[in-house]
């Protein structure tokens, strides 16, 4: 290629499906040490094998066939994503590994687990980096030579330790924010080490075909090949490099079949190289072939995510923070822990999609991240890890525990789980229990009544079967009648009589004595 034929167009695809979480309550602690939920794992990813992998795998391989050489295409398989295929979808691994072996593709190195321990740990990055590259080896047979980080995260530190280990060029985003003047379209390389060669992505030529192709309301839809191919020529007289960098996922699960994304995806690398001086390569081959225009310095993390291009969609809010660090302060026991479970799921929880969930972005970007959220709500997805992370935090401790107070909280902390599963599980029985006698009730009380009735009767009839009924009305007819006699009968009769008895008694006393004392007087005096 001579130096004014050189002008290359990166087409790269990014594959990833993480782990997804199950519902984890907090009752489960101590119990469960299961997180994942198997069924939607398996089920989204034979879906988006069936509208994507396979019949863009497909697509792909007929194009290396049909252009001989000419057309070449990157990939990034994350680690949990081949994990995925190996599980649930071996054919789409076999359809990677065929165009793997045609030599027109180059598949990249980056974090196994898809994760955010480049802005937390060196030391955990460069593992993860290094498990990929074993795994590109083993399932693919490929040895990886240039790099992209998890959602093209960089920044110059990152950079330079993704030179120290080895790899040629990274892959990240054209933020306007960090380019200034200067344009996407050339090759740049690390501020600190040179020797990384730096490709940035044209965000403009990528969303296109990501974000805009379905979008009817677009004043340029629908979207042609040759369309596509007349944008990237005009960009020739004033451009090097052409970054297309895009989520696989884009043809066949976000743009749907019936949208045309296929017939796009066939036509135009063909239009590219017939209409346009630009010719296909990869990151290697660029960094091999293309002479960087200068360093360019990112001091801080960017992305490709969010109208921001920062890091916000993951570590932006007070719950992320505290998910990443409470996560990333287990890193140590992690390491000197030889359980390949505890390993495994370290791996599967350090996933960035985790903490995507957790994102608070209502309103800018608030429908992307709601797309891919399986949460109602931020919240939940936080509470939901947390809960998942606080037992992988006690399977830890019970290898590793830190002092014998340590040791002695955990245990009761054990126990007081324990009694709240006990408490919980009294307290559904309870709720049964009480449910059947609810049922049980009426019954009982249509049973019970005449019971009572009749053995009341029965007592009543034992003593006396016509005395009782008589005293009865008689007892209630008295006290009606009576009632009112003695308030009134009584105490007045015993007011006006008793006081004049006594001056009766007195006055008469005198009267009668003196009757009686003149009777006798008479009566002597007739018998005289």
């Amino acid at each position: 290629m001579s130096v004014s034929t050189k002008k290359a167009i990166c087409l790269y695809f990014q594959v990833h499906q993480p782990f997804r979480l199950k519902r984890y309550r907090f009752f489960d602690l101590g119990h469960d040490h299961y997180y994942y939920d198997d069924y939607s794992n398996e089920s989204i990813m034979r879906k988006v094998a069936d509208k994507c992998y396979i019949p863009a795998n497909k697509i792909i391989l007929e194009l290396i066939q049909k252009h001989k050489g000419k057309f070449k295409v990157t990939f990034s398989l994350s680690g949990l994503a081949i994990n995925q295929f190996r599980l649930y979808a071996p054919e789409v691994l076999e359809s990677f590994r065929e165009l793997a072996q045609t030599g027109m593709v180059e598949f990249l190195a980056e974090t196994n687990s898809h994760s955010l321990s480049s802005i937390k740990s060196r030391s955990e990055f460069e593992r993860q980096v290094n498990k990929h590259k074993e795994m590109l080896r083993e399932f693919l047979g490929y040895e990886a030579t240039s790099f992209r980080n998890t959602e093209l995260i960089y920044s110059d530190s990152i950079g330079s330790w993704v030179a120290d280990m080895g790899f040629k060029s990274i892959m990240t985003e054209g933020a306007k924010h960090v380019l200034g003047w200067k344009s996407p379209n050339y090759l740049y390389c690390n501020a600190l080490n040179p020797r990384l060669k730096v490709l940035l992505r044209n965000f403009v030529l990528s969303d296109d075909i990501a974000f805009r192709f379905s979008n009817r309301d677009w004043i340029e839809w629908p979207l042609t090949a040759d369309k596509y191919a007349s944008w990237v020529n005009k960009l020739a007289s004033k451009s090097e490099l052409l970054n297309i960098f895009l989520d696989y996922e884009t043809f066949g699960e976000h743009n749907w079949k019936e949208s045309g994304i296929f017939d796009f995806l066939y036509h135009m690398p063909g239009a590219v190289l017939k209409k346009t001086p630009f010719r296909f390569m990869t990151p290697t081959e660029i960094a091999d072939t293309l002479q960087p225009v200068s360093a360019i310095s990112i001091p801080s993390p960017i992305s490709w995510a969010d109208e921001e291009r920062d890091i916000t969609a993951w570590h932006g809010n007070e719950l992320q923070v505290a998910a990443l660090d409470k996560l990333y302060s287990l890193a140590g026991k992690v390491n000197r822990c030889e359980d390949e479970t505890i390993r495994k799921d370290w791996d599967y929880l350090q996933s960035s999609d985790h903490f995507y969930y957790m994102a608070t972005k209502f309103f800018s970007d608030g429908a992307v991240h709601a797309y891919f959220n399986p949460y109602e709500t931020p919240y939940d997805a936080f509470m939901n890890y947390m809960n998942v992370l606080s037992d992988f935090e006690i399977r830890l401790k019970k290898w590793f525990p830190d002092t014998a107070e340590q040791d002695q909280i955990f245990k009761l902390g054990a126990q007081v789980i324990e009694k709240d599963m006990i408490i919980e599980e009294l307290t559904v029985q309870v709720k049964k229990l009480e449910k059947k006698i609810g049922k049980v009730k009426p019954e009982a009380k249509a049973a019970k009544k005449p019971v009572v009735k009749t053995a009341a009767k029965a007592n009543k009839k034992e003593k006396s079967k016509a005395a009782v009924k008589p005293l009865t009305v008689k007892s209630t007819e008295e006290k009606t009648v009576k009632s009112p006699v003695k308030k009134t009968v009584t105490k007045k009769v015993v007011k006006k009589t008793k006081t004049p008895v006594k001056k009766i008694t007195a006055s008469k006393a005198k009267k009668n004595s003196s009757a009686a004392t003149t009777l006798k007087k008479k009566k002597s005096t007739k018998t005289k």
